[in-house]
C-alpha cells in the first residue's frame, strides 16, 4: 500500500461540506481484498481494538487496505476525542487505486491519524507491534497545541451557531467573524475596537490603580518597587499583609498574596521580577472574585478559591496535589477547564506558613492552601455567584472597565461578599485584565456555567447580524469569466465595493491587486478578508475545488452557466461529463436556505443540479418554451429569458422586460453565448436584490474591450480588417465562437489556434476539425508550456483534426505565439476576418496591441467588443 499525495480540503468540497484530507492510496493486486490476507483483520482488531466497521455501510464489494486506512484514520481522531465523523474510500479509474477522505477538526491532527494508520496497517501486514495508547496520547496532545483555547473557542462557538461565519487566521486565538466590510476580528477574549492604548492601560496595574482611584472606585493603595529591599520598606509603609506582583502582567502570573514576613516577601519578589517590574500593594481580606464585563453590561461573576487539598490523615500534602491533577478537568495550559496545582517554591513557602512540608500528612478533613491567590491559571477553582452580585458592584465593575477603555473587561475584586457594596466591607477592585480567561464562567468548579461567548458575539454583531455579505459563485465550462465580470459591473452599478476573483486576477473596488489565475479558494479567501468589500464574485474553477475546496462556507447565489465536454476532462479523476457535472455541483449544494442557484434550464445537466440546493431556483434559457422552464412559470417561481426581443425576468404574474438593444454586448441579441452570459448574471442580480434601474444602466454600460474583460472576443480593427483575441480552449467554445463570427462579416476568414496539452487527445483534435469547416486559413501554433506533451505532440494532433476539414484551403505551423500572430496579421487584407485564440493572455493582447498601434488602427467603433 502507498499513499502518494495528501491534500487538506478546507471548505466544502465534492465529497461532503466537512473539512477533510483525501488521499491517493495505491493498493497491489493482494491488497485489494483483505479477506485473502490469512488473519489480518483479527490481527488489526488486536492492536486497535476500536477501529470500528471496516466495510461502508451498503458498500458490497472487497474491503481492500485503502478502507482499512480510512477506517483506521478517522477511529483514532474519534478515540483522540476530536469531534469527526464523515470518511469515505472510493475506487478510481485506475485499477487498484483509491481515493480515501476522512474528516479532520484540525488539520495537523489530521495528517497525523493518517500516518499513524498507516503505521498501524504495516504493522498488522508485518506482524509488528502498534502502541495505540501512545499514539492516542500523541493525538490528543496534537489536538490541545492546535485548537482554540476555551475562551476563543467559546466565542467561535457563539458566532456559528448564529450562522456567523469565521476564520481562524493565525495558529493563535486572532480569528475574523464576518466578511469583507462587515467583519469584526477578536484576539481571545479582546475585541478589535479596544484600542491599544487601553489594552496598555490595562497591562499597567499602578496606572490603572490611580486611574480607577481618580473615578472614585475603591481600590488597595500600593506603589512601584526597586528591589527587594524596596519592596520591604514599601511593605512595611503600607503595612502587612501586602500582595507583590509584576506592573505589567496578566493571567496571575508572578502573582503573590498575604506576605506577611521579609522571607516570603522575597519570594513573592523573585517570582514577580520574572515577568517584569514589580509593585507592592496592600492586601486586601476576603474573597476573590472576577466580574466580566461585556460591553455596558455585567455578564458574569465567579469566586475564585486558591489551590488547595484536603487532608485524608494518610496521604502527604504532595501526594494529595497529585491525585488533585489526576482530574482530566485539569490540564497543563488552558486548553481545560482546570489547570493543575503547581508545587513550585511559592508553594512550598506557603505550607512553611501554616507550619506543614511537602511530605507532611495532614490530618483529615483539613484545608491545606497550597497559593494564595486564586487564579485558575494557576490551580483554582471557581464558583458562579453572577446571580448574587448587588446592583452597586456591579456598577462599580462596569464604570473600571469603562475607565480604562476596555469592551471585554475581567475586573478582580476583593471583599467578603459580593451581595453587599465593596465599601461597606472594605473592599476593592485590585485589577482590571484585557482578554480576560472565560474558562472560570463557561465551566466553573461549582454553579451553572454561563453563555460569555454568546455575550461577547451579541456585542460584535447585533440580532440578526451575520456579518455576511452578498457572495456570488460562477463556475461552468464556458462564459464563467465574461459572466463573473458583468454580475460584478452590476453591482459596482449598485454604489456596492465590489471583491472578485476570476482567471485574470483578484479586484477589489475595480483595483486589480493580484493577477493571474485567481478562481481559486485561496483568492476568494482573500477578498473576504478585505475590509473594503461590500459584496464579492467568485469564478469558482474546477481546479480549485479539487485541490482545496470552496473558500467561503455558503454562498447567497450560485450560477452554473454550462457544462460541456473538453473542460479538462481525464484530469484528478475526472474523466466523465457527468463527474464533472457533480464536481460544478458544489456551489450548488452550498447556497444559503434563502439564496438561489442560477441554473441553465436548457443544458441537462445543469437543470438536474436544482434538487440539490437548499435554498430557491432561477431558470434560465432564451427558449421560454422549454419545459422545464414553462413548468417553473407554472409553479410561479422566478424565470429569465428572451421574448419578443428583450431579455424577460418573470415570477408569478410579474414581469421585468430589457431590450436585448439596450445591452451592447449581444449585438441586438445576434450573439448567443452572450445572451445567455447576460440572463445569467440578470437572475444572480435579482437574486441579491439588486435595483432594476441599476442593472438596465449596468448592463448598457459594460464593456468589453481587451482592458477590462481581456481575452474574452475582444474586437479591434487592423488594416481595414477585423481582428478578434479570444481564449477560448475547449470544442465546446469552438461552436460558439465559430457562430459568433458567422454573424459578422468577412471576406476571408482565418484563425490561429495551439491547443492545451493536458486536455485529452479527442478534444484537441475536435477543436481544429470544428475550425477547418469555418475558416479558410488555420495558422498553428504550439504553446509556450506543453504541459506534459512531447514537442510537437499537440501540433500534431492539431493538423490531425484538420484531416477531414471542409473549408481550409491553407494550414501551416509555425512555432511561436507571437511569430503566428504575425505572420497571421501578414497575410490580411481590408474585409478580411481573423480570429486568434490567444494562450498567453496578457502578452499576446500586448502584442496586439502594438501591432495595431504600429499599422495606426483602433478598434471599431460600430461594432462593440464583445465578451466570451
Amino acid at each position: 500500500m502507498e499513499v502518494s499525495r495528501i491534500r487538506a480540503l478546507r471548505g466544502p468540497n465534492l465529497w461532503s461540506r466537512h473539512t477533510a484530507l483525501e488521499a491517493i492510496v495505491s493498493c497491489a493486486p493482494i491488497e485489494r481484498a483483505i479477506a485473502d490476507l490469512p488473519d489480518f483483520e483479527s490481527r488489526l482488531r488486536e492492536l486497535f481494538p476500536a477501529v470500528g466497521a471496516l466495510r461502508p455501510s451498503g458498500y458490497q464489494g472487497p474491503v481492500a487496505l485503502a478502507h482499512v486506512l480510512e477506517a483506521a484514520a478517522l477511529a483514532l481522531q474519534i478515540q483522540a476525542g476530536c469531534p469527526v465523523t464523515f470518511s469515505r474510500t472510493t475506487a478510481t479509474v485506475d485499477i487498484g487505486v483509491y481515493q480515501v477522505v476522512v474528516a479532520y477538526s484540525e488539520e495537523a491532527v489530521g495528517r497525523l491519524a493518517f500516518e499513524l494508520a498507516e503505521k498501524l496497517v504495516q504493522a498488522t501486514l508485518q506482524g509488528n507491534s502498534f502502541d495505540v495508547d501512545a499514539s492516542i496520547a500523541q493525538l490528543r496532545d496534537t489536538d490541545e497545541e492546535e485548537r482554540l483555547g476555551p475562551s476563543t473557542g467559546a466565542i467561535v462557538n457563539a458566532a456559528a451557531a448564529r450562522g456567523i461565519p469565521w476564520r481562524r487566521l493565525t495558529r493563535g486565538s486572532l480569528v475574523q467573524f464576518g466578511w469583507g466590510s462587515r467583519q469584526r476580528r477578536i484576539q481571545a477574549a479582546e475585541v478589535d475596537a479596544t484600542s491599544a492604548v487601553s489594552e496598555s492601560i490595562a497591562q499597567d496595574k499602578e496606572l490603572t490603580k490611580r486611574l480607577l482611584h481618580a473615578a472614585g472606585a475603591p481600590v488597595p493603595i500600593g506603589r512601584p518597587v526597586k528591589d527587594a529591599d524596596d519592596a520591604w520598606a514599601a511593605a512595611c509603609d503600607i503595612g502587612l499583609p501586602v500582595v507583590v506582583k509584576p506592573r505589567d502582567g496578566n493571567q496571575g502570573k508572578g502573582v503573590t498574596v498575604n506576605i506577611t514576613n521579609r522571607e516570603h516577601l522575597q519570594i513573592g519578589f523573585r517570582a514577580a521580577a520574572e515577568v517584569g517590574e514589580v509593585m507592592v500593594e496592600k492586601y486586601l481580606s476576603g474573597n476573590d472574585f472576577r466580574l466580566l464585563v461585556v460591553g455596558q453590561q455585567l455578564v458574569a461573576a465567579a469566586r475564585r478559591d486558591p489551590p488547595h487539598v484536603i487532608g485524608d490523615g494518610i496521604h502527604s500534602v504532595r501526594e494529595l496535589v497529585d491525585r488533585v491533577n489526576t482530574d482530566p478537568r485539569r490540564g497543563e495550559g488552558h486548553s481545560t477547564s482546570l489547570t493543575k496545582i503547581r508545587f513550585d517554591e511559592i508553594a512550598v513557602a506557603r505550607l512553611n506558613a501554616q507550619g506543614l512540608a511537602p511530605q507532611s500528612v495532614p490530618a483529615k478533613g483539613r484545608r491545606v492552601v497550597l497559593r494564595n491567590n486564586a487564579n485558575l491559571s494557576t490551580g483554582g477553582t471557581a464558583t458562579d455567584v453572577t446571580d448574587d452580585v448587588h446592583p452597586e458592584v456591579a456598577a462599580n465593575a462596569v464604570a473600571a472597565a469603562r475607565m480604562v477603555g476596555l469592551h471585554v473587561c475581567g475586573v478582580d475584586v476583593v471583599c467578603e461578599s459580593v451581595l453587599r457594596p465593596m465599601r461597606e466591607q472594605h473592599g476593592g477592585i485590585v485589577e482590571v485584565n484585557a482578554a480576560p480567561g472565560l474558562r472560570m464562567h463557561l465551566s466553573p468548579s461549582f454553579g451553572k456555567g454561563r453563555p460569555v461567548g454568546e455575550a461577547i458575539v451579541s456585542h460584535l454583531f447585533a440580532h440578526g447580524d451575520d456579518g455576511r455579505i452578498p457572495v456570488v459563485a460562477v463556475t461552468g465550462t464556458n462564459g464563467k469569466t465574461t459572466t463573473t465580470r458583468l454580475i460584478a459591473h452590476l453591482m459596482a452599478s449598485s454604489a456596492l465595493r465590489v471583491g472578485m476573483t476570476n482567471t485574470d486576477g483578484v479586484y477589489v473596488n475595480g483595483q486589480q491587486i493580484d493577477s493571474g489565475d485567481c478562481s481559486g479558494p485561496k483568492s476568494a479567501r482573500s477578498v473576504l478578508m478585505h475590509p473594503d468589500v461590500d459584496a464579492a464574485v467568485f469564478e469558482t474553477a474546477r481546479g480549485g475545488i479539487l485541490r482545496e475546496g470552496l473558500g467561503f462556507d455558503r454562498c447567497e447565489v450560485a450560477v452554473v452557466t454550462n457544462i460541456g465536454a473538453g473542460d479538462h476532462l481525464g484530469l484528478n479523476y475526472i474523466t466523465t461529463v457527468e463527474d464533472l457535472a457533480v464536481l460544478k455541483r458544489v456551489i450548488v449544494q452550498n447556497v444559503a436556505p434563502a439564496g438561489y442557484a442560477v441554473l441553465n434550464a436548457a443544458d441537462p445537466m445543469v437543470r438536474a443540479m436544482a434538487p440539490s440546493c437548499p435554498g430557491n431556483i432561477i431558470f434560465f434559457a432564451a427558449d421560454h418554451h422549454h419545459p422545464a422552464m414553462a413548468t417553473q412559470r407554472a409553479q410561479g417561481k422566478r424565470t429569465v429569458y428572451v421574448d419578443d426581443g428583450a431579455i424577460v425576468a418573470a415570477e408569478g404574474s410579474w414581469r421585468e422586460h430589457i431590450a436585448l438593444s439596450e445591452i451592447p454586448v449581444t449585438r441586438n441579441g445576434s450573439i448567443g453565448f452572450q445572451v445567455e452570459n447576460v440572463m445569467a448574471a440578470v437572475a444572480a442580480a435579482w437574486a441579491i436584490g439588486l435595483n432594476w434601474d441599476t442593472v438596465r444602466r449596468g448592463l448598457a454600460s459594460f464593456s468589453t474591450d481587451a482592458g477590462n474583460v481581456p481575452g474574452r472576443f475582444n474586437m479591434m480593427e487592423y488594416r481595414g480588417a477585423t481582428v478578434i483575441a479570444d481564449y477560448g480552449h475547449n470544442p465546446d467554445a469552438m461552436r460558439a465562437l465559430v457562430a459568433a463570427v458567422n454573424a459578422l462579416p468577412a471576406r476571408r476568414r482565418s484563425v490561429v489556434i495551439s491547443g492545451a496539452g493536458d486536455r485529452r487527445d479527442d478534444d484537441i483534435r475536435e477543436q481544429t476539425g470544428i475550425l477547418g469547416d469555418a475558416f479558410d486559413d488555420v495558422l498553428l501554433f504550439q504553446d509556450a508550456c506543453q504541459r506534459g506533451r512531447a514537442d510537437g505532440e499537440v501540433l500534431a494532433l492539431l493538423r490531425n483534426g484538420l484531416a477531414q476539414a471542409k473549408r481550409a484551403s491553407y494550414i501551416t505551423e509555425i512555432r511561436g505565439e507571437f511569430a503566428a500572430i504575425d505572420a497571421a496579421l501578414e497575410r490580411l487584407e481590408p474585409g478580411d476576418l481573423c480570429l486568434i485564440l490567444v494562450d498567453q493572455v496578457e502578452q499576446a493582447l500586448a502584442h496586439l496591441a502594438r501591432r495595431v498601434t504600429e499599422a495606426g488602427s483602433t478598434a471599431p467603433a460600430e461594432a462593440p467588443a464583445l465578451a466570451y
